[in-house]
């Protein structure tokens, strides 16, 4: 989706932010070298801060959100269903935002975190199945309303959601059908990977290639192939989400 075209989005993604609040956005990630990615980027170049917290290496959360004009959850290869003390407070903290309508995004453990905090269960698929590569993805009718989506996204996970009561189905997927659902009208969560840059990519098939033997997996190859493939068209995605999910345009950001 152009930019530009972004003001006839349908009122489903309205932005719930207001020009004039707070230009930083929390941003958690789940290890030491973790990077938020192109996501981070772009809402870098849309004119806001990025605070990093990485609560796994001992960043503390913050207990006061009213400073952030949105909340970022990354991924990372903890579980949401860890009894570490610092997964709870992540669990605490999206559940503060999204009663607060501060505008949230989960992205792979950051959407099972927001599952978990609205009661849903998180777990491994039932054949022991894995996503890590390019998958297919099918909007929902509502999904489709919102805009235009990719036919296929990147992942890197072993557990999913399901769809917490009271939470919107947005897209689906065939090995794990829930992939993205909405909570009221500005909290989001992603099972899949849109902030994946290429040397993201290159790391992570690297570092983790043990894990690309596992049932469901592709192998390394097939990622890069995926990439150029699929790649732009999950950027033309990400924009229009991003644009629409807080208003993110510079037109509409700068007061």
């Amino acid at each position: 989706m152009d930019r530009e075209a972004t003001d006839d989005l349908p009122s489903e993604l309205e932005p719930s932010w207001e020009a004039g609040a707070q230009r930083r956005i929390l941003v958690i990630l789940h290890q030491a070298h973790s990077v938020p990615g192109r996501l981070g980027e772009r809402l870098e170049r849309r004119g806001f801060t990025l605070e990093p917290r990485r609560p796994a290496v001992g960043d503390p959360l913050p207990q006061d959100l009213s400073d952030y004009a949105a909340v970022v959850v990354f991924g990372g290869p903890q579980s949401a269903n860890d009894t570490h003390d610092y997964i709870r407070a992540e669990i605490d903290l999206v559940g503060r935002a999204m009663a607060r309508e501060v505008p949230l995004l989960g992205i792979c453990l950051g959407a099972q975190l927001m599952a978990v905090q609205l009661g849903a269960r998180v777990g491994q698929h039932r054949e022991g199945l894995c996503e890590r590569g390019y998958y297919p993805l099918r909007p929902t009718r509502l999904g489709e309303r919102l805009l235009p989506w990719p036919t296929h996204v990147y992942h890197w996970h072993a557990e999913g959601f399901d769809l917490p009561k009271g939470a919107e189905l947005l897209a689906e997927g065939d090995v794990f059908p829930n992939q993205a659902f909405r909570y009221g009208r500005s909290a989001y969560a992603l099972q899949f990977h849109p902030e994946v840059t290429q040397a993201m990519m290159c790391r992570w098939t690297t570092v983790g290639a043990a894990r690309l033997t596992h049932p469901g997996a592709q192998p390394a190859e097939a990622h890069h192939e995926g990439w150029s493939r699929y790649d732009p068209a999950v950027c033309r995605w990400l924009d229009g989400f991003l644009d629409g999910w807080i208003g993110l345009t510079v037109a509409k950001a700068v007061p």
